[in-house]
């Protein structure tokens, strides 16, 4: 009988920003007694999340920051808004800044544009709510309009089609649907008012969906390891269900179901941008031994 072969996608797994942001973590859980607070969770992932609190991380909302006086806070990859940092500042907070230098990078270019915008607007396609895209809003004193797809704009008052327009992107969004954004604002400019386009999605993040396509159509079954509040997540796992119908969300080991299996010669396990590695092992693992 042939041995089934499992798989673990060595494309899958954190990005640079959240490997930045966890190293951050654990060096200052290590050299320091003092409490560790994180705004908002590290990575959406609850079991990184787990780990990471059980060396003394602890998370904490804006709401918090107020009462944090003289402690230790972790800013975390997605980035914060300009009214965090001064919140902060203006109680005595110490500031561990994770931020990832791409969305580092992203704020600065972004608040230039907005500093030097005269009657242009600033749009950025992005998810409205979304940690990152609050931080880069935050850049232009809230004025930013968040456009999540061409759909929003059917009804959306705040774009003036009669003004220039300069379009930025959240770094995690799909460049298909960023070029096809710019597109339809391009057709739809009048009186001669111009569009400037700055792509800045990340590569390392955006160049992941053709992989994991190729990843998924190459085995049997797929077990897909995400967070359930991960954006990323949702995302890759679509793109894998749609070449590979014998797809799997899971959150953690204990969601694998064994009829998933049956009859299948080739299993690969892969995940988002905010999958511990651990994680991806710990599930081979899981099926290679318990003959699933």
């Amino acid at each position: 009988m042939q041995e089934r072969i499992v798989e673990i996608d060595s494309d899958s797994g954190f990005c640079f920003g959240v490997v930045n942001a966890i190293t951050k973590a654990e060096k200052e859980l290590e050299d320091s007694s003092e409490p560790l607070f994180c705004l908002g969770d590290i990575v959406h992932n609850g079991d990184e999340v787990k780990r990471l609190s059980n060396l003394g991380l602890r998370i904490i909302e804006h709401s918090d920051l107020k009462n944090l006086g003289g402690c230790k806070v972790l800013l975390r990859a997605h980035g914060e808004p300009p009214s965090t940092y001064s919140e902060a500042e203006s109680v005595g907070i110490r500031i561990i800044d994770a931020t990832c230098p791409v969305v580092l990078k992203l704020q600065q270019r972004i608040r230039k544009a907005y500093l030097e915008r005269g009657n242009a607007q600033i749009v950025i396609y992005g998810k409205n709510g979304h940690a990152e895209v609050n931080g880069l809003v935050g850049q232009t004193n809230g004025e930013a309009v968040v456009v999540e797809s061409e759909n929003d704009l059917a009804g959306l008052e705040r774009i003036d089609f009669t003004r220039d327009i300069i379009l930025f992107s959240q770094t995690t969004k799909p460049i298909d649907g960023f070029q096809s954004l710019s597109t339809y604002l391009q057709n739809r400019l009048e009186n001669g008012a111009g569009l400037v386009v700055y792509d800045t999605i990340c590569r390392q993040v955006a160049g992941r969906q053709k992989k994991i396509e190729n990843f998924a159509r190459r085995h049997d079954v797929v077990i897909f390891v995400g967070g359930d509040k991960s954006s990323n997540a949702k995302s890759l796992f679509c793109a894998c269900a749609a070449v590979n119908a014998n797809s799997h969300f899971i959150q953690n080991v204990g969601q694998i179901e064994s009829a998933w299996f049956t009859g299948a010669a080739s299993i690969g396990i892969c995940g988002a941008t905010s999958t511990p590695r651990w994680q991806m092992e710990e599930i081979a693992e899981y099926i290679k031994n318990n003959n699933t």
